[in-house]
């Protein structure tokens, strides 16, 4: 049940994906404190390991929860409070939650192949795919919404930038990522929204 009521009011769990993430994520963040950092070099942060290793597969998901300080877990979670909510009522949760999980596994991915060297943590990845997804809301009857112009030129287009210069790192290119991801998934969660 997603309702409770207290002393009159009824509070709602209106967004799960979106209020579950940023749960976790301060349980992620609160498990680093409690375990002098082991949950999150072993769950909670992606790192090229053997394929034998069993916590690889988790942490290629997991590691979207993961944040170093208490200021960067919270800047990620009031953005990810603004844009989510929009996006899954329009998508719907089951739909968000899919975007959520393909753009962890794809900054897992572009961190294995192109960084070898590297750890990956953080939700920036999610939030620019949310961004995306937030933007198509307000497509209706295949008109395209200058905000989400704005967003793919503003936000993506300086990530794309920055690639083409060199001057891109691992972090912009998860940005380019989730911005990916949620520039094609919106795109088709429009198109069947519309259908339905």
């Amino acid at each position: 049940m997603d309702r409770e009521r207290i002393d009159g009011i009824t509070l709602r769990y209106n967004a799960p994906v979106t209020l579950t993430f940023a749960l976790l994520s301060l349980l992620a963040l609160a498990l680093n404190e409690l375990t002098d950092g082991w949950t999150t070099q072993n769950l909670f942060c992606f790192y090229k390991s053997a394929l034998s290793d069993y916590l690889t597969y988790p942490r290629a998901v997991l590691h979207v929860l993961g944040n170093t300080s208490l200021t960067t877990c919270t800047g990620n979670i009031i953005v990810m409070l603004v844009v989510g909510p929009t996006a899954e009522e329009r998508f719907g949760s089951a739909k968000v939650f899919f975007a959520v999980l393909l753009t962890a596994i794809a900054g897992a991915a572009i961190m294995w192949f192109l960084f070898p060297d590297a750890t990956i943590m953080g939700a920036s990845g999610v939030l620019f795919c949310m961004m995306m997804l937030a933007s198509f809301a307000s497509m209706r009857g295949g008109a395209i919404p200058i905000t989400l112009i704005l967003v793919i030129i503003l936000y993506l287009g300086s990530e794309v930038l920055q690639a083409v210069t060199g001057a891109a790192g691992l972090q912009e290119l998860t940005h380019i990522a989730g911005g990916v991801v949620g520039l094609l998934l919106g795109f088709a969660f429009s198109r069947g929204a519309a259908d339905e």
